[in-house]
């Protein structure tokens, strides 16, 4: 039952990181995600077999926690009015809808308007986590996370065409770093902070 709930909440909390995607996109010149019928919160179109049911029960079993991701949205950066600039933008809106979304239900823990032991307070607990992993794992600067969009806006004409290249291997470099341990390196100290400033409390 556990892993059902993690499951729910995994789902709806990537299609808002994904539709987040598209308006931003949109908003900036590039209506390609509308046109695609991915500007909705109705999970069927964002659902990726691997990413979003697979890789959670893998990560689940594996490592005791529930990450993955929804399919992405399609973003036409040519369409952009500034493609480098607002590439980062596109970006930056999934994370950080993860991340309000998280906060948001960390309200009502942190100002004990709801227990932590209650299944409420479970319940928000568990949104939380979700959305603050998705959001700092998605801002690590490998293809195709978010985090390399916005290292990408940042390099010169020069070196973006190289970093891009990367991209074909992001996959394989994600599960290296999953299995090898590193983004629980990266990912449990950055949770914890976050989960002692605006929860009261650590999990790991």
């Amino acid at each position: 039952m556990d892993l059902i709930l993690f499951l729910i909440i995994l789902i709806f909390s990537v299609v808002i990181h994904e539709v987040s995607h598209g308006v931003v996109a949109e908003k900036f010149g590039d209506p390609t995600a509308r046109l695609a019928g991915r500007l909705t919160l109705n999970p069927i179109p964002h659902i990726d077999l691997f990413g979003s049911v697979l890789l959670p029960v893998i990560m689940y079993l594996s490592f005791g926690f529930v990450f993955g991701a929804a399919k992405p949205v399609p973003v036409n950066y040519l369409n952009l009015r500034n493609p480098k600039r607002d590439m980062a933008l596109v970006a930056l809106a999934g994370p950080i809808s993860n991340f309000i979304l998280g906060l948001g239900c960390a309200v009502p823990l942190k100002f004990n308007l709801i227990s932590l032991q209650s299944p409420g307070g479970e319940f928000l607990l568990q949104v939380v986590l979700l959305n603050f992993i998705l959001a700092i794992f998605n801002i690590i600067p490998i293809p195709p996370l978010d985090g390399s969009k916005i290292l990408a806006s940042l390099l010169s004409d020069r070196l973006l065409p190289g970093f891009l290249a990367v991209e074909r291997y992001g996959f394989l470099l994600i599960l290296l770093f999953l299995f090898l341990g590193l983004f629980e390196i990266i990912l449990f100290p950055i949770l914890n902070a976050l989960l002692q400033i605006f929860v009261g409390t650590s999990f790991f």
